[in-house]
């Protein structure tokens, strides 16, 4: 009875709190109710509680310091959001989760409004398709607020991408609801068509702290579930030094015009305006289980650590150059990305020391590499740092290799009955090893829809071993389904053995073009029992594509 009293006033608590933080008026700028969602947990966590319900509602809610909701230091606790709509009011982040054990947060709908994005159609071109006239729709954020970067053109009446995307040179406001869109490519034989739609970037984040929405970092044993994102400025879930964390059931998707929370001329076209996945640096890499990523401006998945560039190597010693401080410590095992030909062994750190600054020699160096303009710009004039790192063993290195910490690549993941597509990229992108990609569907993506690589462009680490896709489902890729190949730094393909045991097994592959499956630098490879897209004409062994593996095991073509 004792009980049963204190759980009532409990209750009644609780709900006097959660009334005197929300206001009762309703935005104009649509649905939803002002309300201290912060305030209101922080409430609960401080008077102890463990398992802390939000009541079910509509609320708008405005960042502080541009986070929505920031969840610091918490230990074994479940928030339960089920029936709760939080409305960014900013295209800032909408959660952040940083340093917390065993904590979850289950139920909540996370949209923005304004829209990080707006979108309208095509009414005019020049000549050489280096210029498009653009009028937004209504209910869609206006001119001003349009982002100078990229934007995605689709078909109006599949409402699907018509082509890839396209980069903005200069935008030119021409009213409130009129854009003139510059390109810095001519785009005359492309396929688009004056009456598509296009959708661009937007922001509104007056303090300049546009970002993700849903950011976790140095947690363990995290779990986020049927949480459902509508909308972000960049990528949907990122995580950074994670451990051990879940997605389960959490939906990516563009919103329905029925459910929408403003009236809109036509609905959304976009989910998110980047990633929707996205795991850094993981110890025990994330499980991605029953979750659906479509309609994104990039990759459904992207699983990764990062590299820095080695730019001389004596015996055990390498000269090291980082665009940030140093991953790795003594006593950490590192992988190798050779700049050209064979993977040398994993070796382990036994001692890392700062070294002289970047010569203008070594910049000269650098500036010839394939490596992403803002990483380059890091190494060259952004303060990198440079290291003498110290091995158990001696290492061949040519100058360019990268190096990578071997214990924070996201390896163990998973990827598990999860429904991805319709976007511009990958589909599930894979950096680590000891995981696997088993029985999920991914439709349209516009490039590989599981690729295994490390990217030497994008300083994204490492290569891959003992990774199983099997049972996975591929509808209508436009680049090899499959794809795992691994490529130094001269943009060639490395020798067999920078993959090993690798094994595909048991997937479908339709209206997808050919090969369905590429494989390149793999030693132990199993290729087997895998329905592909039927061949009408041609060689039925152009279906897959091996180049540089050692003794694959191989099925058997018609």
């Amino acid at each position: 009875m004792a009980r049963q009293r204190l759980n009532r006033l409990i209750f009644i608590l609780n709900w006097l709190l959660f009334c005197s933080l929300v206001q009762a008026e309703t935005s104009s700028a649509g649905r939803g109710v002002a309300f201290g969602l912060q305030e209101f947990i922080n409430q609960q966590t401080q008077a102890g509680q463990k398992t802390i319900v939000v009541p079910p509602g509509s609320y708008r809610v405005t960042p502080r310091g541009g986070q929505h909701l920031t969840l610091r230091n918490l230990q074994n606790i479940q928030i339960v959001a089920d029936g709760v709509e939080m409305i960014c009011t900013e295209t800032t982040t909408a959660l952040n989760i940083s340093h917390c054990t065993n904590v979850t947060v289950r139920g909540l709908v996370i949209d923005y409004d304004p829209l990080p994005f707006t979108q309208g159609r095509i009414t005019s071109f020049s000549a050489d398709k280096k210029s498009a006239e653009v009028e937004l729709f209504d209910g869609y954020p206006g001119t001003g607020s349009a982002i100078n970067f990229k934007y995605e053109i689709f078909r109006p009446d599949t409402r699907t991408l018509r082509c890839s995307d396209r980069y903005v040179r200069n935008l030119e406001v021409m009213d409130s609801r009129h854009l003139r869109i510059n390109t810095p490519d001519e785009h005359s034989d492309s396929p688009e068509q004056v009456g598509d739609l296009i959708v661009i970037g937007s922001e509104h984040a007056p303090h300049g702290n546009a970002a993700h929405a849903v950011v976790c970092d140095h947690n363990v044993n995290v779990r986020l579930e049927n949480i459902d994102l509508f909308a972000s400025n960049c990528f949907g879930f990122i995580e950074d030094n994670c451990d051990s964390s879940t997605y389960y059931r959490c939906r990516i998707d563009r919103r329905s015009a029925a459910d929408d929370l403003v009236k809109r001329a036509e609905p959304r076209l976009r989910s998110l305006n980047a990633d929707a996945y996205h795991s850094s640096d993981a110890v025990k890499g994330p499980a991605y289980i029953e979750c659906v990523a479509k309609f994104m401006g990039d990759d459904c998945v992207n699983i990764h650590g990062r590299y820095e560039l080695v730019v001389a190597s004596t015996g055990a010693v390498l000269r090291v150059v980082s665009p940030e401080r140093s991953s790795f410590a003594a006593g950490d095992p590192v992988e190798f990305l050779p700049f050209a030909g064979e993977r040398p062994p994993d070796a382990v750190v036994k001692k890392v020391e700062p070294d002289t600054p970047v010569t203008s020699v070594e910049k000269a160096f650098i500036q010839k590499l394939a490596i992403v303009p803002g990483v380059k710009e890091s190494l060259v004039n952004g303060g990198a740092r440079c290291y003498q790192v110290t091995l158990d063993r001696p290492t061949t290195l040519p100058p360019g290799s990268l190096i990578a910490a071997a214990n924070h690549l996201g390896d163990g993941f998973l990827v598990k009955g999860c429904d991805f597509g319709y976007n511009r990229s990958r589909g599930i992108l894979i950096k680590a090893s000891h995981g696997q990609l088993i029985d999920n569907t991914i439709t349209e993506s516009w490039m590989a829809a599981v690729l295994v690589s490390p990217e030497f462009f994008w300083f994204e680490a490492g290569s891959s071993a003992d990774v199983r896709i099997s049972g996975n489902k591929v509808i209508g890729c436009r680049q090899p389904a499959i794809e795992v190949v691994a490529f130094g730094g001269n943009g060639k393909p490395l020798a067999s053995g920078a993959h090993r045991d690798i094994t595909i097994v048991s997937n479908t592959i339709s209206e997808s073009v050919l090969p369905n499956i590429r494989v390149t630098s793999t030693s132990r490879l199993v290729v087997r029992d895998n329905q592909l897209t039927p061949v009408k004409s041609g060689n039925a062994n152009q279906l897959i594509s091996i180049e540089d593996c050692s003794q694959p095991e191989l099925q058997s073509l018609p």
